[in-house]
């Protein structure tokens, strides 16, 4: 791919990691604010745990 694809694609890839970063602690605090849904608040927290591990691990494989 021509350096300015990669690039871009990369810039994509990161505004939709920190989007879903953002969505899951919303769920999450919904989650705790009602203490009915405190599996929305668990789902929330794996979620964003397990977004914020995919962008560093990206992060990682891309800078190599």
């Amino acid at each position: 791919m021509p350096f300015g694809v990669s690039r871009a694609y990369g810039e994509g890839m990161w505004a939709v990691i920190i989007i879903l970063l953002v969505v899951w602690a919303i769920l999450s605090i919904v989650g705790f604010a009602f203490k009915g849904l405190l599996w929305l608040a668990i789902i929330g927290i794996v979620l964003f745990l397990g977004t914020a591990v995919f962008g560093f691990v990206r992060r990682s494989v891309s800078r190599k």
